[in-house]
């Protein structure tokens, strides 16, 4: 006979379900972690690897130890190079004929089955051959199509046909928290995957353009790589890093993949980008300035100077000058603007809405055409230099009079040169071939000006200073060493 409890039986039932409610919570939390297995089979063949060389004189030893091979086993790798004592005697050297060294490695990814390639333009800089990897192993010599600084943004060709293209993404789609995932060559590593989120979109580093801030493993060698939303679409291009040991730290930089295109359309069209320019110096708009102007919130571009003769000059803009709009969209920030006009075409007539003295008012200009970017100008004239002085060296610098010559190319009426930037002034983002026009909104026309405005000022509070680099004014900030 069998007996029955009717207890044990709800007993029974009620763990039970308990039991499957639980292992059916657990698996559900499994299910929604993110799978990129799929992902890498879909993405990973239009990944590339892209070695670049360069031709280098080299010397061969005639007899006793031939260290050159021994040398470049630590050049490549990137080692220490060793130190050889001066009491051993050196081999007699000979001249070689230039030959092809490695020069550095990064990654890249297939924009169409005819073999056209992204990259940045970083990786391929300086280059004298261009090798692009498949994931099949096959090896091609590219060709270079187009690179542009600005933007860090190449494409390169190789001669090939049927090859898995990637598919482009909705930048403006993408959510901050999103997974995202990396395919690239970090450190020479082929088709390493990394994955993160999204920890912040438009991040405005100073650069050109705004950029994707992501926790993915980014590492040297990932750059031209690129950044992959969980449908299999390109949103982005690895770009940089922030770090402090030269790896990963969990902050890494994409630059958006629909800026990237428009750039690279016009590098496949014409090998180089046309950007707009109006010809103003701005600056970021203080809740000091928002208040005492009136403009009452703090937005917009404050025009510091206009250049004489340009579309700004010609349209009646001028100094004092808080730009709001560009063709109707408004300017959140400084930063705004130059992006504004660089995507704008040359030629083209635009609307600038400006608040001047408590009013708003509309001004037509005429897009002009941004020169190419130009290296700072070397000059060995050094007289005038603040070198040795106190002043200067408190702040990591060392300075000296801007040659006539270059005054007349920048349409500047005075300031200094930036010979050497060490300590606070290198990390503020100051180098060599910059000019200082102002230290803490005084304008200094050559050293002695310079010096005697750094002497009035305490070297224990930040030192605001305002400068030009090439075509564009800025400010920055000298923070005091502890």
């Amino acid at each position: 006979m069998i007996s029955f409890n009717l207890k044990s039986f709800f007993t029974c039932v009620l763990v039970g379900v308990l039991t499957f409610a639980t292992v059916g919570s657990a698996s559900a939390q499994i299910r929604t972690l993110p799978d990129f297995t799929d992902l890498v089979e879909q993405v990973g063949p239009s990944v590339v690897n892209i070695r670049t060389m360069e031709k280098v004189n080299t010397t061969a030893a005639q007899g006793g130890f031939q260290d050159q091979d021994m040398l470049e086993f630590f050049r490549h790798f990137g080692l220490p190079m060793p130190n050889i004592p001066r009491q051993i005697p050196q081999p007699k050297r000979q001249q070689r004929q230039p030959e092809e060294q490695p020069r550095g490695v990064g990654s890249g990814f297939i924009l169409s089955t005819d073999g056209v390639v992204m990259t940045n333009a970083h990786v391929v800089e300086g280059a004298d051959e261009v090798i692009v990897t498949l994931t099949d192993k096959r090896e091609f010599k590219a060709k270079i199509v187009g690179a542009d600084k600005r933007s860090d943004i190449a494409v390169v060709k190789i001669e090939a046909s049927g090859l898995p293209a990637v598919k482009i993404g909705d930048v403006n789609r993408l959510k901050v928290g999103e997974w995202v995932m990396a395919i690239g060559s970090p450190f020479g590593l082929d088709n390493t995957v990394t994955a993160g989120i999204v920890s912040a979109k438009q991040r405005d580093t100073g650069d050109y353009l705004p950029f994707i801030q992501t926790d993915v493993a980014i590492n040297p060698g990932n750059s031209g790589g690129p950044l992959i939303n969980m449908r299999g679409e390109v949103v982005g291009i690895n770009s940089q890093i922030y770090s402090r040991s030269g790896g990963s730290m969990g902050i890494s930089f994409a630059i958006p993949v629909d800026e990237a295109m428009r750039v690279s359309e016009q590098l496949r069209l014409n090998g180089r980008v046309s950007r707009g320019r109006i010809g103003v110096q701005i600056d970021q708009v203080s809740k000091e300035v928002a208040e005492s102007s009136g403009l009452g919130k703090s937005y917009g571009a404050l025009v510091r100077s206009v250049e004489e003769g340009t579309p700004a000059d010609k349209a009646g803009v001028e100094a004092g000058d808080i730009i709001i709009k560009f063709d109707g969209k408004t300017v959140d920030k400084a930063s705004d603007l130059p992006r504004m006009v660089g995507s704008t075409k040359p030629g083209t007539k635009s609307t600038l809405t400006i608040f001047r003295r408590g009013s708003t008012k509309d001004i037509k200009v005429t897009i002009a055409e941004m020169e190419a970017d130009k290296s700072p100008v070397k000059v060995s004239d050094k007289s005038g230099s603040s070198k040795g002085s106190n002043a200067a060296q408190k702040w990591g610098l060392v300075v000296s009079d801007v040659p006539d010559a270059q005054k007349s190319k920048l349409k500047i009426k005075g300031g200094v040169q930036v010979d050497a930037a060490t300590d606070a002034a290198a990390q503020a983002g100051l180098r060599e071939g910059d000019v200082i026009l102002a230290v803490a909104n005084i304008g200094v026309v050559n050293v002695r000006e310079f010096e005697s405005a750094l002497a009035k000022l305490s070297a224990s509070k930040p030192l605001s200073v305002f400068f030009r680099r090439g075509d564009w004014a800025q400010y920055t900030v000298i923070r005091p060493q502890r």
